[in-house]
């Protein structure tokens, strides 16, 4: 016999007696990771293989020498219903994790609902686990129900895609050497009632691919019995100190030591019991800032020997009144206008995870490059490394809490779930200094009881700024709850002129969306999109300074503490980043962009500019233009106050009007143009009317508007958004509570005070709303009647009549309306 089939058979007859599977002679090779080609490649693509999927260290504010990564090539499947776990049975494909199922990286690029991942892993002899010494399993995040079973012992479910979670595997290990570990995942994706954030299926518009399954590190680690399981830590600026919580579980009271260092040197020490606040003093505290963002380091031990590395920013952050009378977010007692871009955090190779850690790093460092000081994590949670690189770059962070599905009203149950997510994801990053606002709602997407959620988010965490809901003014969102620290608008392309009232600070929370395609870096070019497109990066950088320049004004003079421009990156079909989503281009001449960021920052802090002098206006009821339409014939409706008749263009006729007779338009193209541009709507000014709607439904209806150089500098209308009657500018709407009915006259009247910022609607001679909107729109377009514009192109055309329509140089009073109302005029 020979030597090859005497080996042959003996690992046969072994692999018998130990009950091993022998594999036969044709076996099917083992199935091997294989990297697959995603829509676009970043520069770090090709840097991930088996052997350095994140391989980095994933919790920098809780650390140990001793740990092992778990990421790595896993075997994988998909789950059916009720299916068994395999436990002991090998699967049919290989997945790299820690990259979701759905990307590229992760080698199967496909969505699936359930899904099952399986390995084995070694624990080191010298780890002495089982003998003194216990063993943790981290998940830091696993989208969305997770069940792990190690050796077929079921050891935890958790739900949450969003926060790490830790499984104490020490009492289901076995004597052999290989342990077997099992993953079983559900995701249901946008058809369940979860936090998701921008996920759907498929993605499209401004929501994006789904994650499923592991998206981030999975590591074990050994411990004692009593060991520091969370470390909180919170500056206290006015004291000179710093609260440490050791959160430390085991079977006795335990006792801790924290430590402070400076570059080594300790600067301050505390004792005490474990799981309580220890007030740990420091004497003239180096504080964090963008400028200067100083990281002391510490130590935390426990007195039954474990031991844990950390650091903390000394900093503090509030609302508060400055010179000017406005109430601004104050950065450690001074205010610091805060400008960033809204951070998407997602990758075309990876999805919601990084290719790699310097990838992570990547955007930060080109924000702070840019010249920002804050950045709006965008209804998304990021590994803690990206938190790690936001302290040391200096970055002021606001967190939004992961929306839940925007287009349902959230059941007792999804609202349950939601605020204990909410809860998890501010416990576990409450350390980071470079976190100063927390986020729970956005444009109404999943929103509920937003002033209780504000209220309990404060209470959750007091050091902290809240946002009860970002863009307040958009969209789904609820009737503004007058609480949190923020008032927050979204205007596109903006930036908005909210005035700074009461004693909440206003922001722009979105703003911008300027948009470049770039041929060759685009995901999908049939279906680019973006807010105002540019023909070409000079055009781009222009007009960002154009918005930049109108974000100063803002600062300036409405009292706004922050603008977020949207956003550092492509991302899918929105092509409005200043990267291309595969970060390959720059869109625009970055040394421009920090230019001008870095002007609104200094400028803002300055003193306010001085606001417009406002003329008192022509008196009189009759205004300085009036158009009464009783000409029933002809294409010229004389206006009877000034020189500057109005033209009926495209078809528009005549019809019985409120008083004698009135213009016709019929919603497609018609309209009368008055030949100039009758109001300074910089400044105060009214316009009224008499109108009468054939249909109201879905579509905008203008009634009154002035053309600006893209969009009307006002529009005293029908929103179809709303079903209300409005007065408006782009962005903000001034609405009346009832819908109007066709075939009836009501008699609008629309009142732009620049004195006091606010846009008032009145109905019928009654006050029926009003809104603070800053600055107006400056406009040299002409005056006209029956439509508007919007994006360059004439818009909401009127259906209906029009009768009686008086301009005016000034703000009405609530007795001039009622006036003008009961004079029929």
């Amino acid at each position: 016999m020979s030597r090859p089939r005497w080996a042959a058979l003996a690992a046969a007859v072994a692999a018998a007696v130990l009950g091993l599977a022998v594999p036969a002679a044709n076996a099917a090779p083992t199935p091997q990771w294989q990297r697959l080609t995603p829509p676009l490649s970043t520069p770090w693509t090709n840097q991930v293989s088996p052997t350095n999927a994140l391989p980095e260290y994933p919790r920098p504010q809780l650390t140990r020498d001793r740990w092992q990564n778990l990421n790595g090539v896993w075997e994988f499947a998909k789950a059916n219903p009720g299916e068994a776990p395999p436990v002991g049975r090998s699967l049919a494909e290989r997945i790299l994790v820690p990259y979701p199922v759905e990307s590229a990286l992760s080698g199967i690029m496909r969505h699936e609902t359930q899904m099952w991942y399986r390995r084995s892993f070694q624990v080191p002899r010298d780890w002495q686990v089982g003998r003194g010494q216990r063993l943790l399993l981290h998940f830091q995040a696993v989208d969305y129900d997770a069940t792990i079973i190690v050796n077929g012992r079921t050891v935890a479910r958790h739900t949450g895609g969003y926060d790490a979670f830790t499984v104490d595997v020490t009492d289901a290990l076995t004597t052999n050497r290989d342990q077997e570990l099992v993953v079983g995942v559900t995701d249901p994706n946008d058809q369940g009632g979860q936090p998701l954030g921008k996920q759907r299926t498929p993605g499209d518009g401004i929501f994006y691919t789904p994650t499923s399954g592991i998206w981030q590190t999975v590591w074990m680690e050994p411990v004692a019995p009593a060991h520091i399981d969370r470390l909180d830590v919170t500056p206290d600026v006015a004291s000179s100190s710093v609260t440490v919580n050791a959160i430390v579980g085991g079977p006795v009271r335990q006792r801790v030591e924290a430590t402070a260092y400076d570059h080594g040197r300790v600067v301050g020490h505390v004792s005490g019991d474990a799981n309580k606040p220890l007030k740990l003093t420091l004497r003239n505290p180096h504080l964090w800032s963008p400028d200067d963002p100083f990281l002391y380091d510490l130590k935390v031990r426990v007195t039954g020997g474990d031991e844990v590395g950390s650091y903390f920013g000394m900093r503090s952050i509030s609302v508060g009144k400055t010179p000017d009378g406005k109430q601004r977010m104050l950065l450690n007692g001074k205010f610091v206008m805060q400008i960033g871009p809204l951070d998407q955090g997602f990758w075309p190779d990876g999805i919601y995870t990084a290719p790699t850690d310097a990838a992570l790093k990547f955007d930060l460092e080109q924000e702070k490059a840019l010249g920002f000081n804050m950045v709006r994590k965008h209804i998304k949670v990021e590994p803690d490394r990206w938190y790690y690189y936001a302290d040391k770059l200096g970055l002021l962070v606001w967190q939004d809490m992961p929306a839940m599905k925007d287009d349902i009203e959230p059941t007792p149950a999804s609202r349950a779930n939601f605020e204990s997510e909410l809860h998890r994801m501010i416990d576990q990053h409450r350390s980071f200094p470079s976190i100063v606002t927390w986020v729970p709602f956005n444009e109404g997407w999943g929103d509920y009881d937003v002033g209780r959620i504000a209220d309990q988010v404060k209470a959750w965490d007091p050091t902290r700024l809240v946002d009860a809901e970002s863009g307040v003014n958009c969209c789904r969102s609820e009737p503004d709850s007058g609480r949190g620290d923020l008032y927050d608008d979204h205007t596109y392309t903006g930036p908005g002129t909210p005035m700074q009232t009461g004693s909440r600070a206003a922001v722009d929370g979105e703003y911008g969306g300027l948009g470049l395609k770039v041929a060759g870096h685009e995901f999908d070019p049939a279906g680019s999109f973006a807010y105002e497109m540019e023909p070409d990066s000079a055009t781009l950088t222009r007009r960002y300074g154009e918005l930049q320049q109108r974000l100063l004004l803002v600062a300036q003079r409405c009292g706004v503490s922050a603008g977020v421009y949207t956003q550092t990156t492509d991302v899918e079909k929105e092509v409005n980043g200043f990267f291309t989503y595969d970060r390959q281009v720059r869109k625009m001449d970055f040394a421009a962009v920090r230019a001008a960021n870095l002007a609104v920052i200094k400028g803002a802090t300055g003193q306010p500019a001085a606001g417009p002098q406002i003329p008192a206006g022509t008196p009189g009821i009759d205004g300085i233009a009036a158009y009464p339409f009783d000409e029933n014939a002809g294409t010229v409706a004389q206006d009877v106050v000034g020189d500057h008749d109005a033209t009926l263009v495209g078809g528009a006729s005549w019809t019985a009007g409120k008083s004698g007779s009135a213009l016709a338009t019929n919603g497609s193209g018609q309209y009368a143009d008055t030949g100039a541009a009758l109001l300074n709507t910089e400044g105060s000014y009214s316009v009224a009317a008499w109108v009468k709607f054939n249909a109201v439904g879905d579509g905008f209806q203008t009634v009154v508007s002035q053309d600006g150089g893209s969009n009307s500098a006002f529009y005293l209308q029908y929103s179809g958004a709303d079903h209300k009657l409005a007065f408006s500018f782009v962005g903000t709407r001034a609405l009346a509570p009832v819908t109007p009915e066709p075939n009836r006259w009501y008699h609008l009247v629309g009142v732009r005070d620049a004195a006091s910022g606010t846009l008032k609607l009145y109905v019928d001679g009654q006050q029926a709303a009003t809104k603070s909107v800053c600055l107006g729109d400056a406009s040299t377009g002409h005056t006209v009647i029956g439509r508007g514009q919007y994006g360059g192109n004439p818009v909401d055309y009127l259906n209906g009549a029009v009768d009686q329509v008086h301009v005016y140089d000034r703000a009405l009073s609530d007795a001039d309306v009622a006036a003008l109302y009961g004079s029929g005029k």
